[in-house]
């Protein structure tokens, strides 16, 4: 069975307002304030997503339970979606970082270059090729 998609934009915000605990007037303010903001139909009407939803139920737990004014608020979300994004870059450099796949060059002024295995390293970077493979333990 295929998972749903947490980003479609499904809900009407009497419905985001009702799965978050909230009326629909915070979600407009929040709107407003770019905390969660909704994608919006032809005609201008917001919808929201499963993923806004969490969201909007984590702003609420951070201000009620937390005591935590909209703008912490708002830098704490900002700062996990830098976390996120981090995580992803360090999955996708991951296989860079293995060691025994790193190959290195240095050209004519010293420079290093990593090359891919498999890959030539260009004739500007040099022609000595080292395969460095860590210390043995």
């Amino acid at each position: 069975m295929e998972q749903p998609n947490v980003d479609e934009p499904i809900f009407l915000i009497s419905a985001a307002a009702e799965l978050a605990g909230m009326h629909a007037q915070t979600l407009r303010q929040y709107d407003r304030l770019g905390l969660v903001v909704p994608r919006r139909r032809p005609g201008g009407g917001r919808r929201y997503s499963l993923r806004d939803v969490v969201t909007l139920r984590e702003i609420q737990r951070l201000s009620q339970d937390e005591g935590i004014n909209l703008a912490g608020i708002a830098r704490i979300l900002d700062l996990s979606k830098r976390v996120d994004w981090l995580e992803r870059e360090v999955e996708r450099l991951r296989p860079r970082a293995d060691v025994g796949s790193r190959i290195f060059t240095s050209g004519p002024t010293g420079k290093v270059v990593i090359v891919e295995r498999g890959q030539r390293g260009r004739r500007d970077e040099g022609r000595s090729m080292v395969v460095w493979r860590g210390r043995s333990q």
